[in-house]
């Protein structure tokens, strides 16, 4: 889809869908070690559900750096490709990495943005995007150009599968229900460090 088309895609017009079948999808694309960071929370708990892999980092009580990590990932190992995986509220919190992303430019990483319009889960208190902030708009005014929201489900898998193969940095967006995840993380950062480390071919 050209650019000029993915421009034209407003959040409005986004089906809603749900976080966990996403993550299933996009981890099943996954065939070169790609490096995977899940923000705090529900996008995370629906990572490890999906299936745990050593490049999957499973972020704990950090909010709003899940981009930045997965930036520094991106750098380190520009012939990785590299996705975070961040909610709207984490993001509404970080919204200055977008800017550092655009002017770092790296053309391995990809974000995707779960929004649902809520900080789910503290108590589904509504965030900015409950109202009129569109996190898609503001990506590409930082300079993201290649951003857009997801249609369906579909052109969510065509999205991932374009950040799979061109370059970036890519921004997509998914609007999400309210259901609860798929599972829970294994809390131990520790764990979660090594594993990861070795992921990426990295001595802890």
């Amino acid at each position: 889809m050209p650019d000029s088309e993915l421009r034209s895609i407003s959040r409005a017009s986004a089906k809603v869908m749900n976080r966990a079948d996403l993550t299933r999808r996009l981890v099943a694309r996954l065939e070169r070690e790609e490096a995977v960071i899940g923000g705090i929370g529900n996008s995370n708990f629906d990572l490890w559900a999906s299936g745990q892999r050593p490049q999957n980092f499973y972020m704990l009580g950090s909010m709003g750096l899940a981009i930045p990590i997965a930036l520094g990932v991106a750098m380190a190992q520009p012939a990785r490709r590299v996705f975070a995986l961040e909610g709207d509220g984490s993001l509404l919190m970080e919204l200055g990495a977008l800017g550092t992303v655009a002017a770092q430019a790296p053309r391995n990483l990809a974000i995707v943005v779960w929004d649902n319009g809520m900080y789910q889960i503290t108590g589904s208190q509504k965030t900015l995007t409950s109202s009129k902030v569109d996190l898609i708009g503001m990506a590409r005014a930082a300079g993201l150009e290649r951003s857009s929201w997801a249609l369906d489900e579909g052109h969510f898998e065509s999205l991932v599968g374009q950040a799979l193969e061109g370059d970036g940095p890519w921004v997509i967006g998914a609007r999400i229900d309210g259901e609860k995840p798929a599972g829970t993380t294994e809390r131990d950062p520790a764990k979660i460090r090594l594993r990861f480390m070795q992921g990426l071919g990295v001595a802890a």
